[in-house]
Order: structure tokens, then C-alpha cells, then sequence
């Protein structure tokens, strides 16, 4: 089931091009976030499941376009990405398995727009990523009960700002951490619906120019061990967000006026946002050809 908000944080299914409203699903009960909804939605999705199909049974839904649709996990108690997750095609060895938190309120939805801040950064980056959605709580679990704690899976920007003082080493928050600077959605889409998430391709295009086109099964530490691993230091609870990582060798910059879409096709429709930059500052448009070559450790860290 491909489950999304629309507009006032109703809820809402993606089916046949079209979003058919579920929120009588819930019988007129209200929700002091949308977060808390979802949540909701989350823990008792057993006994959720049917009252949603019966909620949108035989109701007509109206196009996409005519709604705004909104983030689907808009406030995750955490938000945590992989560091340095891919294997570059195959180029590069496994790194070791790394991580950082992104700030949750800097979640937003397709069709927001990401504000780049007036910090000092040399370059801000696009990074298209997996989603999964934790459905129940995790606490030191093994590799091979992992994936039973998956809710679902979504859409993920992983908006980075490069080079800015102070953020040496492994130190991601002033880099990751900006308001706008998480873009998810705009479906979370169950897990049942992705038999392998491991079988997936990622796409991005800034303004209609192909940048990103890898596969999820370049993943250097596959989705298994990365709840595993996360459980062990925090517990993961439902409604928490883990980004998977990106491949670096076709990323690029953004700069104002730019409009970034990227898709995951089994996910429903794509995530489109668009970038603003008071500063109006300029990079050199197309592949960052020096970061790629970066993470594959050939060029000097900047």
C-alpha cells in the first residue's frame, strides 16, 4: 500500500495516478501532530490495514496534481543516514559502517522547496537515498530478524553543504543538519509491496539533466546489518527513519532556481523539490567530478 498526507496532513493512498482519502480509517479521532497519525498508523497497522481499505473502498480519488502532498514521516523521533555506504560501482572497499543524525524538523515534502543557508559552504550537494521506516521496536536485534522491523520504505534527499569551518573529520552537523535539508516521500510505500530492497534503482535529474543512476545492491552494508548495528547503540522505535546512503559518482551541485526530482520506481511518484538561495551563489553545473573522485580516496579532501 502506498500511504501518503495530502494537504492538511489528511491521509491519504497512492493508487492508479491518483490519492484517495483514508482519514475516516481513523473514526473522526484527531491527532495533535500529524507525526503522532502516523505513528499511530505504524503500531496498529494490523488492525489500521483493514479500516483503511475499507475507508477508500469504492471512493473515488482525485489526481495528484490537484493536491499538495506532504512529507509522510514529518517529524521522526530520529533520522539517521548511513555514512559512506556504497561501494562507488564497485570501485571503492567497504568503509566502515558509519552513521549521523540528521534534524528531524528539517524534514520536508515533495513540491517544498530547500533553502540554502548563507553559510560559507565551497558547494551544496544533491544526495538521492533509500528510505525504510521502522514498524516496531528494535533494541540489539540480529541481522536475521532485522527486516521483520521494516514498516515501509520512501524517498530520501540527503541535501549536504560542503566544506564549511569547523566540520572536519566525521563531523556531519553543520553539513547535514539545516532546516529543508531532508526532503522525504512522497508515498511510504509497505514493506510487503518491496520484495527486495536490495533490487531497487535510484534516479535524480537536476532540471531535467540525468545525474544519479545506480543500483540499492551497491550498498557496501546492506539494510540487515545496518538495523542491527543502529539497534546496538539506540533503540529504534516506530516511525524512525534510516537514510541508506548514496553513490557518490554522479553527484553535482544545486544552486538557486534548480529543480531536483528523483524517483525509485517501486515507490511511487517521484520527489520533487526545488532549491532557493538568497545568496545566489554558483557552482559548475553537471557531475562533481573531484568529489567522486574523492570518495574514491583519488583526490585531496577540501
Amino acid at each position: 500500500m502506498k500511504l501518503a498526507f495530502f494537504n492538511e496532513f489528511r491521509l491519504g493512498v497512492i493508487r492508479d495516478g491518483q490519492i484517495v482519502d483514508a482519514t475516516d480509517s481513523f473514526e473522526g479521532r484527531e491527532f495533535r501532530r500529524p507525526q503522532d497519525m502516523m505513528e499511530e498508523l505504524i503500531t496498529r497497522w494490523d488492525e489500521q490495514k483493514p479500516k483503511i481499505e475499507s475507508a477508500i473502498h469504492n471512493k473515488d480519488g482525485v489526481s495528484l496534481e490537484s493536491v499538495r502532498l506532504r512529507a509522510p514521516v514529518p517529524r521522526p523521533g530520529k533520522l539517521i543516514c548511513a555514512a559512506v555506504n556504497y561501494l562507488e560501482f564497485g570501485m571503492r572497499e567497504p568503509a566502515i559502517l558509519d552513521a549521523f543524525l540528521k534534524a528531524p524538523n528539517a524534514v520536508i515534502g515533495t513540491g517544498d522547496t530547500c533553502e540554502l543557508p548563507p553559510a560559507p559552504a565551497t558547494v551544496f550537494h544533491h544526495e538521492p537515498e533509500l528510505a525504510l521506516v521502522i514498524g516496531k521496536t528494535a533494541t540489539k536485534v540480529s541481522q536475521e530478524d532485522a527486516m521483520s522491523h521494516i514498516f515501509g520504505y520512501c524517498n530520501f534527499l540527503d541535501m549536504s553543504a560542503r566544506g564549511l569551518p569547523g566540520a572536519v573529520g566525521n563531523s556531519f552537523f553543520l553539513g547535514k543538519c539545516w532546516d529543508t535539508f531532508a526532503p522525504m516521500g512522497p508515498a511510504l510505500v509497505t514493506a510487503d509491496e518491496i520484495p527486495d530492497p536490495h533490487d531497487l534503482q535510484i534516479r535524480l535529474w537536476n532540471n531535467g539533466e540525468a545525474r544519479h543512476d545506480f543500483p540499492t545492491s551497491d550498498m557496501a552494508h546492506k539494510i540487515p546489518e545496518l538495523i542491527s548495528e543502529f539497534s546496538k547503540i539506540t533503540t529504534l522505535e516506530p516511525g524512525d527513519v534510516i537514510a541508506t546512503g548514496v553513490n557518490h559518482q554522479q553527484i553535482g551541485a544545486v544552486q538557486d532556481g534548480d529543480v531536483i526530482r528523483m524517483e525509485i520506481k517501486e515507490l511511487g511518484p517521484s520527489l520533487i523539490i526545488r532549491i532557493s538561495d538568497p545568496s545566489h551563489r554558483e557552482w559548475p553545473r553537471g557531475i562533481d567530478k573531484e568529489m567522486a573522485e574523492r570518495v574514491l580516496g583519488r583526490a585531496p579532501r577540501g
